[in-house]
C-alpha cells in the first residue's frame, strides 16, 4: 500500500496556525538560521541539488531560477509568492496557508537571503479573504519575533482574474496595471517587478524550502520520481468516495493515488476519465492510470501535473458537456491580450457548445484538433496554450462521445 509522505503538510493539524509559538515549537525558523549561515551561492546550490521544481505549472528547477536573480546586480530584488490559486477544483495552496502560514513565510525568507532580496509579496486569490486575514496574523507575529530579519513581506490581494496565476500577469497587477502576461524574454528573475530581479514561486515550492535546507539536498532528491523529485500535494473532487487532499511520493501513479487515498470511484461505478491538473489539465482515460504522477510522465501522455487537483468522473458522465463547460470558462477568462487565445477561445467554445447540442458536423471535430494545435503553439501564455489540452485529450480518447453528439 502506497503511504502518505508529509513534508509541506508536516505541521498541519498538528500545530496552532495562529501562533507562530507553535511553529518555533516545531522546530520553525531553525532553516533560516541555518541557511544564513551558508554562502549564497552555496544555498542556491543546495536547492538546486535537492531537485526541487516549480509546484505551480512550469515546473523549472526552483534553485536554477533563483540562480538568475542572484546573477543580476540590482540595487533591489524581489520575492513574489503566487498564491492566486485560481484553477477550479483547486485548493492545496489555500490548505498550507491556513493550516501552516509561518512555513511559507520562512521559504521566501530563505529565497530572499539566497538571491539578496529584503522585500516579498503574497498575491494571494481575491476569493480567499479569510486566509489574508490569517497570512497578515502571521506576518505581524514573525515581525514581533523578529524572526524574518530584515526580510518584509506583504500580502497583495487579486481581484479573480485567472490568468493573474501566469507570473508576468501577476506582476502586473501587483504593479497596479491590467492583468495581461508580458512578452518573454527578459524573464522575471531578470528584469521582473518595477524592471528588478524577481522569483515567483508557488506556495507549495516555497513550502517545501524550510524542510530541504533542515535536511539536505540529498534527502529530499532520495523521495519520488527521480527527475521530479519530493512530494506533491494533490486534491481530490468529483466522483471520488473520499474527497479531500494528500501528500504522497511523485512516484506513485494516478490509480494508487485514486484508489489509496481516494476510496476509489464514488458508489462502486466505473471510472470515465480523470482530469488532473485543473481546468486546463488533459483528460486521462482508464488505460493510463498506471502512469506515475511526476510532472515529465504527465506530459508524457499529453496531460499535466500542474495544481495538483484530482478531478474524477465516472461512467455516467458526459465528457463533451464538461468540455463545453470548460471552453466557455477559458473565453470568459482570456485577457483578449494575444489574437489565438482572444480568438481561439471563443471559437472553440462556439464549436462545442454547437456540438454538444446536437448540431455539430464530423469536420467541426477536425477544425477544433486544428485550432487547438494553433493555440497551444501560438498563444502569449500558458492559459491559452493549455486552454486547448481538453478539447485536444478527449478528442483523442473519447471521440466516440463526439460521434455520438453528432449522430
Amino acid at each position: 500500500m502506497a503511504e502518505e509522505l508529509r513534508v509541506v503538510l508536516r505541521n498541519a493539524g498538528k500545530i496552532d496556525p495562529l501562533k507562530i509559538e507553535d511553529y518555533l515549537a516545531a522546530g520553525g525558523y531553525k532553516s533560516l538560521e541555518k541557511a544564513k549561515t551558508m554562502s549564497r551561492p552555496d544555498l542556491i546550490a543546495e536547492v538546486k541539488a535537492s531537485g526541487l521544481r516549480g509546484r505551480g505549472g512550469a515546473g523549472f528547477n526552483a534553485g536554477q531560477k533563483w540562480s538568475f536573480s542572484y546573477g543580476v546586480d540590482s540595487d533591489v530584488k524581489f520575492v513574489v509568492c503566487n498564491a492566486d490559486e485560481g484553477e477550479p477544483g483547486t485548493y492545496k495552496d489555500r490548505i498550507i496557508m491556513e493550516q501552516d502560514p509561518q512555513t511559507l513565510l520562512e521559504g521566501m525568507a530563505i529565497c530572499g537571503y539566497a538571491i539578496g532580496s529584503t522585500k516579498g509579496y503574497i498575491y494571494c486569490r481575491g476569493e480567499y479573504p479569510y486566509v489574508v486575514e490569517i497570512l497578515n496574523t502571521a506576518i505581524e507575529q514573525a515581525k514581533a519575533k523578529g524572526v524574518l530579519g530584515d526580510f518584509d513581506i506583504e500580502v497583495r490581494m487579486g481581484a479573480g482574474a485567472y490568468v493573474c496565476g501566469e507570473e508576468s500577469a501577476l506582476i502586473e497587477s501587483i504593479e497596479g496595471s491590467r492583468g495581461e502576461p508580458r512578452f518573454k524574454p527578459p524573464f522575471p528573475p531578470v528584469v521582473g517587478l518595477w524592471g528588478k530581479p524577481t522569483i515567483v514561486n508557488n506556495v507549495e515550492t516555497f513550502a517545501a524550502i524550510p524542510a530541504i535546507i533542515e535536511k539536505g539536498a540529498a534527502w529530499y532528491a532520495g523521495i519520488g520520481a527521480p527527475k521530479y523529485p519530493g512530494t506533491k500535494v494533490l486534491t481530490f473532487t468529483g466522483d471520488v468516495a473520499k474527497k479531500g487532499f494528500v501528500e504522497v511520493p511523485t512516484n506513485l501513479t494516478i490509480r494508487e493515488v485514486i484508489d489509496q487515498f481516494a476510496g476509489g470511484v464514488a458508489d462502486g461505478k466505473k471510472l470515465k476519465a480523470v482530469q488532473i491538473g485543473g481546468t486546463s489539465g488533459g483528460f486521462i482515460p482508464e488505460s493510463l492510470l498506471d502512469t506515475p504522477i511526476d510532472f515529465d510522465s504527465m506530459g508524457a501522455i499529453g496531460a499535466t501535473l500542474g495544481s495538483g487537483a484530482v478531478f474524477v468522473m465516472d461512467e455516467t458522465r458526459d465528457i463533451v458537456d464538461i468540455i463545453d463547460r470548460i471552453t466557455k470558462f477559458f473565453a470568459h477568462e482570456s485577457c483578449g491580450k494575444c489574437t489565438p487565445c482572444r480568438e481561439g477561445t471563443h471559437r472553440m467554445h462556439e464549436i462545442l457548445t454547437r456540438i454538444n447540442e446536437g448540431e455539430g458536423f464530423e469536420d467541426d471535430l477536425d477544425t477544433a484538433a486544428k485550432l487547438g494545435k494553433v493555440m497551444s503553439r501560438a498563444c502569449l501564455c500558458g492559459l491559452g496554450q493549455a486552454a486547448p489540452a481538453p478539447v485536444l485529450t478527449t478528442l483523442e480518447h473519447f471521440k466516440a462521445d463526439y460521434l455520438a453528439k453528432i449522430g
